[in-house]
């Protein structure tokens, strides 16, 4: 199974809930789930920015694999740049048509 969580509020707890969930997965042990990925825009950006509350937690995640994807236009939106990314995200143009293009692919969709 593949999953892609789609982390687009700025609300702290939807945020830890997103990563968590995404930590969750990665520590199940039944072997079913072969790639999670996480998709950030809107205020949800923030959680992906290197000098954000979770960065050391998008580190790790990425260590472990997990692709970040964050949307161009959002960063645009709110004055941001690429360098302002934890290293490793990844940015793709727009962030809901990659969470779409994700989900044609048989990505199933998660959003706390």
């Amino acid at each position: 199974m593949r999953s892609v969580v789609h982390l687009s509020s700025g609300d702290e707890t939807e945020q830890e809930t997103a990563l968590a969930i995404v930590e969750n997965m990665l520590a199940d042990e039944s072997d079913s789930i072969d790639e999670v990925v996480v998709a950030a825009q809107s205020e949800g950006i923030e959680a992906v920015t290197a000098d954000g509350d979770y960065a050391d937690q998008v580190r790790a995640l990425i260590d472990d694999g997990v692709p970040f994807k964050g949307c161009e236009n959002t960063l645009e939106t709110k004055g941001l740049e690429k360098s302002d990314l934890v290293d490793g995200v990844e940015t793709v143009p727009e962030g809901a048509i990659e969470v779409t293009r994700l989900q044609d692919e048989g990505y199933a969709y998660l959003r706390p």
